[in-house]
């Protein structure tokens, strides 16, 4: 990759990357807070402000590199911390807080979409104007439908095991929560293995016909 390539790569996904980890973490906090935990809030992480949410290793570092391979583009922020007691339903808005993070992805990945039409739309004339945000809204979609897809994987700390475990009866949810603090070895070594893009690849394509059908694009 040529340098020139590496500097339009890089501008086109820093704020989709940024943005999709962003809301992802501030929506866990927001939905805890409704569900009666001022944990998030109370340490500042009900705010847009990417920095009070990067982990320059997993927000960063790890993207980057996925990015500059041309490969599967993997990472995580700093998790908002929620305070299990505080939940008025602790197992089952546990749940509901693990949730929010992967739909606010879906939403976000639909506000792309509608930019993306926007962008062909006005295209023409409006070439010089419309061409970034085709490629920025081609990009956002792809990485909120891949962090959704990432995080419903039923496996702790992963967002689908925490609403796995919110789910199952007690004794199966305590079983499944023991993986933990193992989840992010087994995650990895799926994604280096090649097993994470394989089961990935086929929720990704047909969330991405779901969210171009929804705006009349397919």
């Amino acid at each position: 990759m040529d340098e020139s390539n590496l500097i339009q790569k890089i501008a086109i996904w820093t704020l989709p990357v940024v943005l999709a980890i962003t809301v992802h973490e501030v929506a866990h906090g927001w939905v805890a807070l409704r569900c009666g935990d001022r944990t998030a809030q109370m340490m500042g992480r009900l705010t847009l402000n990417p920095i009070k949410h990067i982990d320059p290793i997993g927000t960063l570092v790890v993207p980057g590199i996925l990015l500059l391979l041309g490969g599967f583009v993997f990472g995580w922020a700093k998790p908002v911390p929620v305070t299990w007691e505080n939940l008025r339903r602790p197992k089952f808005d546990m749940a509901i807080v693990a949730a929010a993070g992967p739909f606010s992805n879906f939403i976000m990945a639909l506000i792309w979409a509608i930019l993306l039409k926007l962008g062909l739309t006005v295209g023409g004339t409006w070439g010089w104007f419309s061409q970034p945000i085709v490629h920025m809204a081609q990009a956002g979609i792809t990485i909120n439908l891949v962090l959704m897809v990432l995080n419903l994987i039923p496996i702790p700390p992963l967002d689908g095991g925490r609403i796995a475990v919110g789910l199952l009866p007690g004794p199966l949810a305590w079983q499944l929560s023991r993986l933990e603090r193992f989840g992010m070895i087994i995650v990895l070594g799926l994604l280096f293995t090649g097993v994470l893009s394989w089961i990935m690849s086929w929720p990704v394509s047909a969330l991405g016909k779901l969210i171009y059908s929804l705006v009349g694009l397919r």
